[in-house]
């Protein structure tokens, strides 16, 4: 059988993805394809409420595209490669559950612009390096992350750090809002995992959660009146929903509410 390179489970209601190439998780066309997989399973898996996207190993997230696979390519491939990827960091970031990135080690070039494309991204203190350095190779970004690094740091400094190709460390990441948190290097993993549960059934409501993701994900790119259109929309399908009834029934009756995710 072949290897899968992108490993895929359910635990506590949380899909976990797990970028399996180390020591780089570099990833190719074929890790692509095993992505794009595992995000629609876990988006029309009932049992899942979250994904958490990580990578093998201890050293790395991933460093991004396999550099000697796009040196091999003709100039055709390379670009149906990028926009495959594009395609497939779309659908994560457009799929209606939320999306955690666990950075566990590096995270650079492509291996940032799948981190990007995710809700919140969860840094692990360290020594642990960030940026996307791919104009030292003479390209830019292009998974998607000249569009999302501008829309998270603003232009001047998006343009700064593609264009230095400069590396940084995780307290610039966070101050720059690169990543949402970071959490200790001991036990990283459990860490993140009892933060993503927690958006996850009975505690919470997850088809709330990922209305909320939804209308902030494809309002912030439209007019703020169709936005606000978006909003009611979606608040209108919660109105009907089981979750929100046992909200508001437990508000009123002064107990924990108990969440299905219907």
């Amino acid at each position: 059988m072949t290897k899968k390179l992108v490993e895929y489970r359910v635990e506590r209601g949380v899909a976990i993805l797990e970028m399996n190439d180390p020591p780089a998780n570099t990833y190719t066309h074929e890790m692509m394809k095993d992505l794009d997989e595992a995000i629609v399973a876990a988006r029309f898996d009932d049992k899942v409420a979250v994904i958490l996207l990580t990578g093998k190993g201890d050293k790395f997230f991933s460093a991004g595209a396999n550099i000697k696979m796009l040196a091999s390519v003709t100039p055709d491939f390379k670009y149906y490669f990028c926009l495959h990827a594009n395609e497939t960091l779309s659908r994560l970031e457009q799929t209606p559950k939320l999306t955690i990135a666990a950075i566990n080690g590096n995270c650079v070039g492509g291996g940032l612009e799948i981190a990007m494309a995710c809700d919140l991204r969860i840094a692990r203190k360290g020594d642990s390096k960030f940026g996307l350095p791919e104009v030292t190779l003479g390209v830019l970004p292009g998974t998607g992350g000249t569009q999302r690094l501008v829309r998270i740091v603003g232009k001047a400094r998006a343009i700064e750090l593609m264009c230095s190709g400069r590396l940084f460390n995780y307290e610039e990441a966070l101050a720059l809002n690169i990543v949402t948190m970071a959490f200790e290097h001991e036990n990283f993993m459990a860490k993140v995992m009892d933060y993503a549960a927690q958006y996850t059934p009975p505690a919470k409501a997850s088809v709330a959660v990922g209305r909320i993701k939804r209308s902030v994900q494809s309002g912030a790119e439209i007019p703020f009146e169709y936005a606000l259109a978006l909003e009611r929309e979606l608040q209108a399908q919660l109105f009907k929903s089981a979750d929100a009834k046992e909200g508001l029934t437990a508000y009123v009756e002064k107990r924990t509410p108990n969440f299905l995710a219907r």
